[in-house]
């Protein structure tokens, strides 16, 4: 759980820095996803692979009430939180346990969002560059455009690899962030993998 402040802290930071240089040259693309992205990219829309799907058969329909949000999570996970901007559920599995856990950022109303998300991917590509992020994409998910991308395999198989989803909604009168993590270790990542990327395809949300 310590890793989200972080998270949140250099993701803003990417984003405030980027903003007003990025803001005349965003686009006008909108959530819904229109093919191409204001980074000039395709916008790919979620859909299991057919491993995906397997790993969730049988699996278990879990909302979010406070925020609008249902995910499918495989049956023997369990909810770790539940709060009005943070929300968590666990595998078993100890060190090695997949967790998803997502938080929400309520922004000001005239947040320029298109520039914003545009720097996140900015900053993914980076951090691709460095050999930090192995997958970049814009990924579309129940009609909301956001920033999907995967950690490298981590030097250390104890280390936390986290496949994240970065996007704005309008919810309740707000303009959100949504902030969508699934992580596990590095040696935990494998045997997750499926179930993770199957998780994050069945998120569905009110926006």
């Amino acid at each position: 759980m310590k890793q989200i402040p972080m998270l949140l802290v250099l993701g803003l930071a990417l984003s405030l820095c980027n903003l007003m240089n990025k803001s005349k040259n965003s686009g006008t693309s909108g959530s819904n996803g229109s093919g191409t992205s204001s980074a000039g990219g395709t916008v790919e829309k979620a859909e299991p692979t057919a491993a995906q799907t397997a790993a969730l058969a049988g699996g278990q329909n879990i909302k979010w009430d406070q925020q609008g949000m249902s995910w499918t999570v495989p049956a023997k996970w369990t909810q770790t939180s539940n709060e009005d901007k943070s929300f968590g559920w666990r595998s078993p599995g100890g060190d090695q346990a997949a967790n998803l856990i997502v938080s929400i950022s309520a922004m000001d109303e005239n947040f320029p969002t298109e520039a914003s998300i545009k720097a996140f991917y900015d900053g993914a590509k980076s951090r691709a560059k460095n050999g930090e992020v192995d997958e970049v994409k814009w990924l579309e998910i129940d009609g909301v455009k956001g920033v999907e991308f995967r950690e490298s395999n981590p030097k250390k198989a104890d280390d936390f690899r986290r496949l994240q989803w970065l996007a704005y909604r309008k919810y309740a009168g707000q303009v959100q962030m949504i902030n969508l993590m699934l992580s596990t270790n590095g040696k935990g990542f494998p045997e997750h993998q499926d179930a993770m990327y199957g998780v994050l395809c069945s998120t569905k949300l009110v926006h």
